[in-house]
């Protein structure tokens, strides 16, 4: 009972406050004597003057960091008092915190007298740039922000045409026209009876359940796109089956009367029935003359390939496993992803390492598709930096497999961790190495470069790429290739237009680098941006085809060769090779290539064992082992081969691929 009259107080209370509100006043008056009448006891509600008078002087405080040019107390108060609801669901607001963020960035250009401070200037810069790199990053496809993300890459923004509105008299003052009204505006709602609050709330609930709903429906239509492409294609390899078994019975008929089946028609038959890959051999290296050929042939080509036997690696307690991957020490942490990453690395190529991958998949052993706050994934966020480095690794790992990217991208949550390491990761050189090294591999599916391109991924290459010579190799070689892939899509190209002399200049230099492994991918960057004729025409106004012609003399054949393609892109008034790289299509295949398993990924190891302490596979089958957590392995179907578009070496790259997989000769 007591419950009840609690909660019927509050709502009571409720109702007075919006007939207040909403100056009902003569409703209020006589609700409020019915409830004394009855004995219903009404809720203290707080007064809205304490409130007017606290929003005042916040506003106040706002107006006057913006006046002042103060960028952190501005900042620090506007996260607090404006509610996180609207700076990120309202667009209104997150076009205003923009256009903030370009004020106290170009502040001290406007408004120091000889000159502003340097280290002033480029701490307001580094604050914007950081902006633009995570929560600007959501507008960078809007066409009205784009220019912007190359402000903090403008040497002199007042000179430049594309900032000459932010240097007008008027600018600032409309700025703070609209900043004023969307705190009164603001402060005004704050105000709102908790009765509407509520009606607001569960309105917005039901549009996001909605639109979770179509999201649903859009990708099961996309899947069914998938499953029906499929199906059609074993249909027709059915009717092809079904035709050469008809001609074969006919065939054997004929042979009953007598008639001589030649090898030409032997030949002909089994071209039709091999895959494409081996037809070319087959018509040009096989004997069909020798009796028994044809027949070998077809259950060669039928039966897998039988590989030494090597026995399957015992099954682990995985929930014990991830238990102390979330709770144990850091350095049992730190061993036992060491541990689980060798059994990847040092495992046979095929069905023993098919069984790990298939048993870590299977077992969700980072989490991936977890809701626990508390989760394996979190480990890249660890204080410990040799916990936040081996599990970069084990990430990387999974990432050189295609089994373990599509376990790995099945939505963008690892996506967007290892971004915010990527730009968080300043002392450990090997983290974000591996980190880099995930995220290229990502790049191979063309939904992830999608995302890395709305994240502003390409600008922050773009910046790190200024200074090649402070880069290993591997960050260098991973960085340009994957600068590359996210280069040949349309919204890369794009990001890259509205930086082109800075993105141009760092090719340039680039291509004269000491690291020539970098080379063709900072080819296939300049081939693909020079698609775009307003890149070409800065980079004919830079010289560019002058600087290429210098390599030309310096360079290899095959590089040689591929300069020229540049060089006939730069020249060309059309956009070439549109239809190769189409952005409206953004199914992919299961497989893109080759699994390359990297020996970078156990280079450097950062713990070794004590003595008496377990490491490794030891450790494993000590203190984990389980039963019969290994699944079956994938088959040949499952992992599909290279793909079917191959380039000449001789052109510049023009499909995604990784540093590894171009090395060992399977580029995508």
């Amino acid at each position: 009972m007591g419950d009840i009259l609690a909660h019927e107080s509050e709502l009571l209370g409720l109702v007075r406050e919006y007939l207040d509100f909403a100056e009902f006043e003569d409703t209020l008056k006589t609700f409020s004597k019915e409830c004394r009448v009855k004995g219903k006891p009404l809720s203290k509600t707080t007064g809205g003057s304490l409130r007017d008078s606290t929003s005042l002087i916040i506003q106040k405080d706002l107006i006057a960091a913006f006046d002042s040019g103060d960028q952190k107390a501005f900042f620090s108060q506007w996260e607090e008092h404006v509610p996180s609801s609207i700076r990120d669901g309202d667009s209104l607001a997150q076009k205003l915190e923009f256009y903030l963020h370009v004020h106290f960035a170009i502040y001290l250009l406007k408004h120091s007298t000889g000159g502003p401070d340097k280290g002033q200037l480029d701490e307001r810069v580094s604050y914007f740039r950081t902006y633009l790199e995570t929560r600007g990053a959501a507008l960078s496809q809007t066409t009205e922000f784009l220019p912007y993300y190359a402000l903090p890459f403008v040497p002199n923004p007042r000179v430049h045409p594309s900032f000459k509105e932010l240097f007008q008299d008027a600018w600032t003052p409309e700025l703070k026209l609209k900043l004023e009204k969307f705190l009164a505006l603001i402060f005004k709602a704050s105000n709102t009876p908790r009765l509407l609050t509520l009606c607001k709330e569960n309105g917005q609930s039901n549009k996001e359940l909605l639109q979770q709903l179509h999201q649903q429906l859009v990708d099961a239509e996309r899947r069914s796109m998938t499953y029906l492409k499929r199906y059609n294609k074993i249909q027709a390899d059915y009717h092809n089956l079904i035709g050469v078994t008809a001609e074969l019975v006919d065939s054997l008929e004929a042979t009953v009367s007598g008639k001589m089946i030649t090898p030409e028609y032997l030949q002909s038959v089994c071209v039709r029935l091999f895959s494409n890959q081996m037809r070319q051999s087959l018509a040009h290296s096989v004997d069909f003359t020798r009796p028994g050929t044809a027949s070998t042939m077809l259950r060669a080509s039928l039966a897998p390939v039988k590989l030494k036997d090597v026995p399957l690696l015992p099954s682990l307690d995985y929930e014990k496993l991830k238990k102390d991957l979330i709770w144990g020490s850091d350095r049992l942490k730190a061993f036992l992803l060491q541990a689980l990453r060798w059994r990847l690395t040092t495992s046979h190529p095929g069905e023993q390492r098919e069984t790990v991958l298939q048993a870590y998949i299977s077992n969700d052993i980072l989490d991936c598709h977890s809701n626990n706050q508390r989760s394996v994934l979190q480990l890249l966020h660890s204080q410990s930096e040799a916990v936040r480095q081996y599990m970069a690794r084990l990430i990387n790992a999974f990432a050189s497999l295609a089994q373990g990217r599509l376990y790995l991208t099945q939505n963008t949550t690892v996506l967007r961790i290892l971004e915010g390491r990527l730009r968080e990761e300043n002392k450990d050189v090997i983290t974000r190495e591996n980190v880099l090294g995930a995220l290229q591999k990502f790049s191979l599916r063309r939904p992830l470069q999608t995302a890395m391109i709305c994240d502003g991924l390409v600008f922050w290459l773009i910046d790190i790429l200024r200074d090649p010579d402070c880069l290993s190799d591997y960050t260098l070689e991973y960085s340009v290739a994957l600068l590359m892939n996210l280069c040949l899509r349309s919204a890369g190209k794009n990001m890259c237009a509205k930086v082109a002399g800075l993105v141009l200049k760092v090719l340039s230099d680039l291509l004269g680098h000491e690291n020539h492994e970098i080379q063709p991918y900072v080819n296939g960057a300049l081939y693909s941006i020079l698609s775009i004729p307003s890149i070409r025409e800065e980079a004919r106004a830079m010289g560019m085809e002058d600087i290429l012609r210098c390599f030309i003399k310096e360079g290899n054949a095959e590089m040689i060769r591929q300069i020229e393609f540049i060089i006939k892109q730069l020249n060309s008034e059309e956009i070439l090779d549109g239809a190769l790289e189409s952005d409206d299509d953004e199914d992919e295949d299961d497989e893109e290539d080759h699994d390359t398993m990297e020996a970078d990924l156990d280079k450097d190891e950062l713990i070794q064992p004590q003595l008496g302490e377990l490491s490794g596979e030891k450790l494993l089958t000590t203190e984990y082992l389980g039963i019969m957590t290994n699944t079956g392995k994938t088959t040949a179907k499952q992992r599909k081969g290279s793909a079917a578009m191959q380039w000449s070496a001789d052109e510049p790259l023009r499909r995604p691929v990784t540093p590894g997989g171009h090395r060992t000769g399977h580029p995508v």
